[in-house]
């Protein structure tokens, strides 16, 4: 009997400190990569705004070719709606909502997943003439883990996996509008 009631005084000590760690990490992540396109900003940001384009270069939407995509209002605007939902577990279910336009410039959009889990996010892309024929391009995502499974955050190395995600789609930005 002594020896279940130290088991559990030690699985209690550690649950805390796990928990109180937990509560002094950072719960907010925020990831953004750019590379540099030959083709002026307008062209490049006429073409990002819509989401339809938007699967046509990003690393998501290619994972399952006979994943279901809806869209609702109209694409390119505030408040566009893209739906996926496919049955390969690293695409999921969610939907992508066009928040803001700043024209020419900035697309501001809303992430919500829905499956494998539920977590909502927020992203953006940026154009931003370099020269007249040379844009550089910016993709980011950011959002908040909650307590206490923000102390996975360190672990996850968020920034990689979904750095590399974007890196990946701003290149086949890249090769679509160059050629």
């Amino acid at each position: 009997m002594l020896f279940i009631k130290r088991v559990l005084v030690i699985l209690i000590l550690i649950t805390s400190v796990v928990l109180i760690a937990a509560y002094f990490m950072p719960r907010e992540y925020a990831i953004t990569r750019e590379i540099i396109i030959n083709k002026p900003a307008d062209s490049i940001f006429k073409y990002v705004r819509f989401l339809k384009n938007q699967n046509e270069f990003s690393v998501w939407a290619k994972i399952d070719p006979k994943m279901k995509i809806t869209y609702k209002g109209v694409d390119g605007n505030a408040g566009a709606i893209s739906s996926w939902d496919s049955d390969v577990r690293d695409v999921g279910a969610g939907e992508q909502e066009i928040t803001k336009i700043t024209e020419g410039k900035r697309l501001d959009f809303a992430l919500r997943f829905k499956k494998p889990m539920e977590d909502t996010a927020v992203g953006f892309m940026t154009t931003e003439t370099i020269s007249g024929n040379q844009t550089k391009v910016k993709w980011g995502i950011s959002g908040v883990m909650p307590y206490p499974m923000n102390m996975m955050l360190p672990v996850m190395k968020m920034d990689q996996i979904i750095g590399d995600d974007l890196q990946k789609g701003l290149e086949n930005l890249k090769t679509k509008m160059e050629n």
